[in-house]
């Protein structure tokens, strides 16, 4: 028989860098999750992108057990990396703070595709040089796709 779902929270957490400090804590707990035994599985599975800033959506069970799921890292911050910027404009339509190539977002729109509701790489490629644009930051050249 299956399990009952008692909650899901969805937390953004630094690779191999999760601890019972806030937010991770506090939100857990909250659903009675075992916190420690959650750092330990998270830290193992994203030892690979220490550092990195990782979305993970935790499905916790009635019986208080839980599973997650890990996802790619935001376009938003893979933007920042690609740019070597710190943030974003704060007025994107007038202060431009950096630029990306269309190779740049390609190589973004390639990680992200399983996260992204696109079919083809071309519209994933629209969605984040849109992202980019929100946040100031400029595609250089041509879109290369739609020939």
């Amino acid at each position: 028989m299956a399990k009952e779902v008692e909650g899901v929270i969805k937390l953004q957490i630094r690779g191999g860098q999760a601890n019972p400090s806030p937010p991770v804590g506090p939100a857990l707990g909250a659903k009675g999750v075992n916190i420690m035994e959650f750092c330990k599985q998270f830290n193992a599975r994203t030892q690979e992108k220490a550092g990195k800033v990782i979305p993970a959506i935790i499905t916790v069970y009635s019986d208080k057990s839980f599973d997650f799921v890990i996802k790619t890292p935001p376009a938003a911050v893979q933007l920042l990396e690609a740019a070597k910027l710190k943030g974003g404009s704060s007025e994107p339509n007038r202060d431009k703070v950096g630029a990306v190539t269309w190779e740049q977002i390609k190589t973004i729109a390639e990680d992200k595709m399983e996260d992204l509701n696109a079919f083809t790489i071309d519209s994933a490629m629209s969605m984040i040089a849109g992202t980019a644009r929100s946040m100031g930051v400029t595609v250089k050249g041509k879109f290369p796709g739609n020939k």
